[in-house]
């Protein structure tokens, strides 16, 4: 059953999470230094756990709760990311660290939303079986 959709929304966010951190930045210092998500242990940690737990759900598709479970822990590591994002941009005194802000705080965003159609598609099959289920 790995042709269903939330296998395609799931590897979408797993190639958010493991891909796009290494081609945009997150920020850009002031002395213009641009700093990605390699260059902070916490950060690559966080999206790596993120790519990964998708992939996990992906390969769980024949238990669907336990996808579901995933695909919620998933959306919930990556508010954490954003909020760490947010922290980050926004507890500087003055010009300190971030200069200018990158597409690459984005990313938790873009996952969420891929994660969310994912678990919205999950629970639509759950609920197509246990319709089966009843007629039987």
């Amino acid at each position: 059953m790995l042709q269903r959709i939330q296998t395609v929304y799931l590897l979408i966010s797993a190639g958010i999470s493991a891909g796009l951190i290494f081609v945009f930045h997150l920020w850009t210092n002031a002395s213009d230094v641009q700093v990605f998500v390699k260059d902070n242990n916490l950060y690559l940690g966080l999206f790596l756990a993120s790519a990964f737990l998708s992939l996990v759900s992906i390969f769980r598709y024949k238990n669907r709760k336990s996808q579901f479970v995933l695909g919620r822990l998933n959306i919930i590591l990556n508010f954490i990311l954003l909020g760490l994002f947010v922290y980050q941009s926004l507890n500087l005194s003055g010009e300190a660290d971030v200069s200018e802000k990158g597409i690459g705080i984005l990313l938790p965003i873009f996952s969420i939303v891929f994660l969310v159609l994912a678990n919205k598609a999950i629970k639509k099959d759950e609920d197509l079986v246990k319709s089966v289920d009843r007629l039987r």
